[in-house]
This record gives C-alpha cells, sequence and structure tokens, in this order.
C-alpha cells in the first residue's frame, strides 16, 4: 500500500514535467542546429548547408532580396556571401507544435565577392523537425532601427 501511494505521489509529481524535458531537449537541439548552420555559414560548407536546409527553404535578406535553396547555396559557391566573422547575441526560440522559430542579432564581417563588409541583422529563422532532424524551411533579415 505504501509502495503504491508513492508510486502515484511521484507519477502526479513527474507527469507535468514531462513535457518540460522534452521541449529543453527540443531546445538543445534547435541551438546545436543554429550554431551548425552559423559555423557552415562561415566555413561556406556546402553540403553542411545543405543538410540543414529544407528543399522549400525561403532565404530572405535584408535587402528584399529572396532566395531559394539553390540560390542560396549557389551564393556561397561563388562567393557572392561570404563570412569571415560571425557573432549571435540575443536568441530566443519558441516552438509551436514541431516547429521551431528563432530569433537572433547576427553581427558579421563579410568579403562578400571579394568587397570587405560589416554588417548587423535581426534574423528570424523557422526550423521544422523532419525524420528525427531540424531543418532550416525560412529566414529573414532585417536591420536594425
Amino acid at each position: 500500500m505504501r509502495i503504491r501511494f508513492f508510486a502515484l505521489l511521484l507519477g502526479i509529481v513527474l507527469i507535468p514535467a514531462a513535457p518540460l524535458w522534452a521541449q529543453n531537449k527540443h531546445l538543445q537541439e534547435v541551438e546545436a542546429a543554429v550554431k551548425k548552420f552559423t559555423k557552415a555559414m562561415l566555413d561556406s560548407d556546402i553540403p553542411v548547408l545543405s543538410a540543414l536546409a529544407a528543399d522549400q527553404l525561403t532565404y530572405g535578406h535584408s535587402s528584399g532580396k529572396v532566395q531559394n535553396k539553390a540560390e542560396y547555396l549557389e551564393s556561397f559557391k561563388t562567393g557572392a556571401s561570404d563570412f569571415t566573422k560571425i557573432d549571435i547575441s540575443d536568441q530566443t526560440i519558441y516552438f509551436v507544435n514541431n516547429t521551431a522559430i528563432v530569433r537572433h542579432l547576427l553581427d558579421a564581417d563579410t568579403n562578400d565577392n571579394k568587397q570587405p563588409g560589416h554588417t548587423t541583422l535581426k534574423i528570424m529563422t523557422v526550423w521544422e523537425k523532419v525524420a528525427g532532424k531540424w531543418l532550416l524551411i525560412a529566414r529573414q533579415a532585417v536591420k536594425p532601427q
């Protein structure tokens, strides 16, 4: 009787905490995907960038330019997009079912088309968990006010 009571009590305490553990796991997975994606951008690692992006990727730049996955990857192949330093700060992650919305501030040095530059952007990315893996499905950048 006493064992059943303590098992019931333990269940009452632990069951509400289960979604928090699951969300924490997803949070860690998305944070890792963002870090991996950022490193791949810095390294112009086309295979990793491709593996992390959904085939339906829509990638919006602060200039208003929007690229699909093939166009986005091509910009790294040609050197049109070339990062020499990327710092991410003020990151927040929100979940809606199997979708994560990530916002952060990107501060970067660039060498796009062999022209040194610097940019600071507010970024929003949308990630979807597909077959156990987080994939980037959308990205939009805006210039901070």
